[in-house]
């Protein structure tokens, strides 16, 4: 067997199911590691009840794999008639890129200030920074998308990070197709000289939990898991009886350049309470909820405003309407001191010309993505939130990210808002001049 092995492009598997663990792992030994291994064995295996994919990924891990099933009839074959099988792989347009990057967290720097609740805030930083990136590759004409859905243990030994203190989070494969990448090398464990971030680090399980409870295990669960998410889909929300107020169409140029707008990007730290033009507000909406080429498909987030001083839009509480492009009014009247409060009593939130609120249906996100929902719905606030800042600052006003009161931002904007969980939010306006 490794005489035929040697020199193989690619290995078909079909002997039964019993044998296949032990084929695979004599296999990972002696096969080239840029063979394809090809399993054309059915059934489980007895004792796991694991699929053979399953078995292949882990007695051969790291390799790439396909796996051929029906709907062929063994009667067609032999009266050589035509027939037809599937073969299904994982994601390998990842390796046909010239690049990628990893966005990784180290959740001390949140956990020293929101404890175990800096989880949430892991992803929305990386969303933020993903705003930025996805931004500049599209003005650079680069192909760029986003994977949310790896094998954990792999990636972060890939880096050589310490999951105990930092992990992966998501990979952006970056440029133009080529030619697929070669077999990798064996990659040394890395293991840098780390600065500490201060004298003393507090361990937060909870967190540590919530990363290793929504962890994929194997290639094979990472295409179950994408195969799952894709055979549902998120339903347009019901905006109920009334039409939404329809917005102006969005601007497709800012004020700014992209280099300038992310330079001067910060974190408004007072706002004027001036108005903001209901065009400004429009554009800054439609291009933050667009969505972006990935292994998960967005739509899990919806935006609630409360508006207090936007020209052409009266005061009052919103539900954005995405597809229509529309405002769908839930309360009407001045709405400042309700925001402020809802946002642990910062006066930002009522010193804004808007504060946008992110909600989602949380019950819908685990049930069609697992526990990986959770970190997929704080993702996409968060990169819905960067937008929404280079929004801002590309038409010359202000954006900040605020905390809030979860249960009672959803009893403000209910019934509307009823089943849904609060996860992010951006206030915008006009930022205080100084000197």
């Amino acid at each position: 067997m490794a005489d035929a092995a040697a020199d193989a492009e690619a290995l078909v598997i079909a002997v039964p199911s019993e044998y296949c663990r032990e084929l695979y792992r004599q296999l990972a030994g002696i096969a080239p590691k840029s063979a394809l291994l090809v399993s054309a064995t059915k059934g489980l295996e007895s004792d796991t009840l694991l699929r053979m994919s399953e078995v292949a990924a882990l007695e051969a891990p790291g390799r790439a794999l396909a796996v051929i099933s029906g709907p062929s009839f063994a009667l067609e074959v032999a009266k050589q008639l035509p027939t037809a099988v599937v073969v299904a792989s994982a994601d390998h347009a990842v390796a046909e890129q010239p690049a990628s990057i990893v966005l990784s967290a180290i959740y001390w720097r949140n956990t020293w200030k929101y404890q175990a609740r800096g989880y949430r805030h892991l992803f929305w930083d990386s969303g933020t920074l993903l705003a930025q990136l996805l931004a500049a590759a599209r003005a650079l004409r680069l192909p760029a998308r986003l994977v949310a859905g790896f094998v954990d243990v792999e990636m972060d030994a890939l880096l050589g990070l310490d999951a105990s203190k930092e992990s992966v989070l998501v990979v952006v494969p970056v440029g133009a197709a080529g030619r697929p990448a070669s077999a990798p090398p064996l990659v040394t464990a890395l293991a840098p000289e780390v600065i500490p971030l201060s004298a003393r680090e507090i361990d937060y399980p909870l967190l540590r939990r919530a990363l290793e409870d929504s962890r994929l295990d194997s290639e094979a669960e990472v295409e179950e898991w994408r195969e799952r998410g894709r055979a549902e889909t998120t339903p347009r929300r019901d905006t109920g009886a009334a039409d939404p107020i329809a917005l102006p169409a969005p601007s497709a140029e800012a004020g700014r350049s992209l280099g300038e707008t992310i330079t001067r990007r910060g974190s408004t730290r007072e706002f004027s309470g001036e108005a903001i033009g209901v065009e400004a507000l429009s554009s800054a909406l439609y291009h933050a909820t667009r969505g972006v080429p990935a292994d998960a498909s967005a739509g899990q987030v919806d935006l609630y405003l409360a508006i207090h001083a936007v020209d052409g839009i009266a005061p009052g509480a919103y539900f954005y309407d995405r597809a229509a492009h529309g405002l769908l009014s839930l309360r009407s009247g001045t709405v400042r001191d309700d925001a402020a409060f809802l946002c642990l009593e910062q006066p930002l939130g009522g010193q804004s010309s808007a504060t946008v609120f992110f909600l989602a249906d949380l019950t819908r996100a685990l049930d069609r993505w697992g526990n990986r929902g959770y970190r997929l719905v704080n993702l996409e606030a968060g990169l819905i939130g960067g937008r929404l800042y280079l929004g801002a600052y590309g038409q010359r006003f202000g954006a900040t990210g605020l905390t809030f009161y979860d249960r009672e931002v959803v009893a403000f904007f209910s019934p509307h808002a009823a089943g849904r969980d609060a996860v992010f939010v951006t206030a915008l306006g006009r930022s205080v001049r100084r000197g």
